[in-house]
């Protein structure tokens, strides 16, 4: 290809969390979130309330602004954290975007939109088999640039088949836009010549979601440091915490260094990253609040005005963690306490949406959260109710993760028990934002109290209404407990902390 001609970009990803406890993740569940191909791509980048995630459209608009060049939409899926995906339709997916990929033939280079946990029920590492799916295609001198989550768990192949692997850097995750544009700028780099030399080192950490906050602690530190380290021969410093629940052989805190000169550079820097990481790796322990006292604090903020509001979060039922977004151990706790002036969402329960919708606004009745139980945690309960109001779950995030994004809950509706009230959505999704509630009508400053099913995306969404002094991570069964030996691991490198205690780790010469 002519070098004055538009520049031929491919663009594909497949975005998921996998927890391997969850139930599996099928095609419907994709359908109902985002699945996009070819076209299709390219028309919801031309939305204000695009659909697709945030680094795509960082890309997409930086690539605009600097350079001559042509898009290639392949394919993008994106569905909410849950467990593994089917591997007969992630085998159909991967299958797609070969064909597509091949179609759109000659390319200049890829980007690479995944999230970097995903499993299947037959791979342990399905988006590495991606990323070689992508250079079996286009050959080894074809720049192929990807973006991960932080919470990405990195193969040795996924860091030899790429040229480059930016992470996000904040958690809560606000910083996408800005990592797919730090990825088209390294991209544009290479166009000029750059080639790039990377680094990998694993640590035996798995470190539990509550711990990897960037606002503060250890891994907002690391982060820090790394970032204090850029040089002119540093293209990008990634530090990805991982996920657990994914339970793979490639878990583990990782440490990606990519330098714009070989010799050693980058070798040396995540080294020195890795050595600090290392010497803190005993503070990534869990520290939640009892149930009991988490209720207690909510009775005596609602008794006493005086105090500020508190805001739990069901960190142990984290639908963006792959659970169910349904247990209702804080539900029952708070109902049985006689809690009043409390919001809690978003409780995913289809069955129970339906319902309300049928008896419409007004209605009266005996409301019985998971008369379907899908698992172990999701166990039944039943109050009086009354139907406050109804809507189609469609809406578009205000604050936060979902700032912007085009969002659809399914049939939704706002149950009053008597002083509760319940957020009831049909498509399972974290409540990382407050238009969750505020589209059914709630006033969030008024609340005394606000129990959210999220692990940590809340906070950058509620923030407005409660500071870190406000937050009460609720100790509680579920899919997504911080508290790891509560799990039956099979795959992770073991040992590994803080799953066990006794771990050691020497740096590489």
């Amino acid at each position: 290809m002519p070098s004055n001609s538009p520049r031929r970009v491919a663009i594909l990803g497949l975005m998921l969390e996998s927890n391997r406890f969850a139930p599996v993740t099928r095609r419907e569940d994709f359908l109902d979130r985002l699945y996009l191909a070819g076209g299709e791509i390219l028309d919801d980048l031309a939305r204000a309330d695009s659909r697709l995630p945030a680094e795509i459209r960082g890309f997409w608009s930086t690539m605009n602004a600097r350079c001559d060049w042509v898009p290639a939409p392949v394919l993008v899926g994106l569905v909410e954290a849950g467990g593994p995906c089917d591997h007969a339709f992630f085998a159909e997916t991967v299958e797609e975007m070969r064909r597509r990929l091949l179609a759109a033939m000659p390319l200049d280079a890829v980007y690479i939109a995944n999230h970097g946990a995903m499993i299947t029920t037959e791979s342990r590492d399905p988006d590495g088999e991606i990323f070689a799916m992508v250079r079996e295609i286009v050959g080894p001198g074809v720049p192929v640039v990807a973006t991960l989550d932080l919470h990405g768990n990195v193969s040795e192949r996924m860091v030899e088949l790429a040229d480059v692997i930016v992470a996000y850097r904040t958690n809560p995750h606000v910083d996408m836009k800005e990592r797919g544009a730090e990825a088209a700028s390294a991209l544009l780099e290479m166009f000029a010549g750059m080639t790039p030399e990377t680094a990998f080192i694993r640590l035996p950490v798995t470190p539990p979601t509550v711990t990897l906050l960037t606002e503060s602690g250890p891994y907002g530190a690391l982060i820090d440091y790394g970032q204090s380290r850029l040089t002119a021969d540093i293209v990008n410093v990634s530090i990805l915490g991982g996920f657990a629940y994914a339970d793979t052989p490639k878990n583990g805190l990782a440490i990606i260094v990519t330098a714009r000169r070989g010799g050693g550079v980058a070798r040396a820097l995540a080294r020195d990253i890795a050595v600090r990481a290392w010497a803190d790796h005993r503070r990534y322990r869990p520290v939640l609040t009892p149930l009991d006292d988490a209720v207690a604090r909510v009775a005596a903020v609602c008794k006493t005005p005086s105090l500020k509001p508190v805001i739990l979060a069901d960190v142990a039922d984290n639908p963006g963690g792959g659970g169910n977004g349904n247990t209702t151990w804080i539900l029952e706790a708070l109902h049985k306490a006689g809690a009043k002036g409390v919001l809690l969402g978003i409780f995913n329960d289809p069955e129970l949406a339906a319902e309300a919708h049928r008896l419409g606004e007004g209605a009266r009745f005996r409301a019985v959260f998971n008369r379907v139980e899908p698992d172990r945690y999701s166990r039944r309960f039943e109050a009086e109710a009354t139907v406050a109001r109804l809507k189609d779950g469609d809406c578009v995030g205000r604050r936060g993760f979902y700032a912007r994004r085009r969002m659809n809950l399914g049939p939704t509706a706002l149950l009053d028990l008597d002083g509760i009230q319940v957020v009831v959505v049909s498509i399972r999704t974290q409540c990382a934002d407050p238009v969750f509630l505020e589209m059914m009508g709630l006033d969030i400053g008024r609340a005394r109290a606000v129990a959210v099913k999220s692990r940590g995306h809340f906070r950058a969404g509620f923030d407005e209404f409660f500071g870190p002094d406000q937050v009460i991570e609720v100790d509680a069964p579920g899919l997504t407990s911080p508290i790891l030996s509560r799990f039956d691991f099979r795959y992770l490198p073991r040992p590994v902390f803080p799953v066990d205690e006794d771990v050691d780790w020497r740096p590489p010469a």
